[in-house]
């Protein structure tokens, strides 16, 4: 039988643990019947807990410090 890559660092390394696969590289774990994820998926949330989506103005309430910058 042969078992899967990684698809999260692509290892050939892989070995089964009852329902997981899981990479001795990367530590990621996952079973085959799942649904693939899209790993590569950015999720945005605020302060709130609310998801954010391209174009959502936000507002920053603390300065932050800028290395090199004379300005704050």
């Amino acid at each position: 039988m042969q078992l899967p890559h990684c698809p999260k660092c692509n290892s050939e390394y892989t070995y089964q643990d009852n329902a997981l696969f899981i990479c001795p590289e990367c530590a990621h774990e996952w079973s085959d019947s799942a649904p693939a994820e899209d790993q590569d998926a950015l999720i945005v949330k605020d302060a709130n807990g609310n998801l954010l989506a391209d174009g959502d103005a936000v507002t920053v309430v603390k300065d932050l410090k800028v290395k090199g910058s004379s300005s704050m």
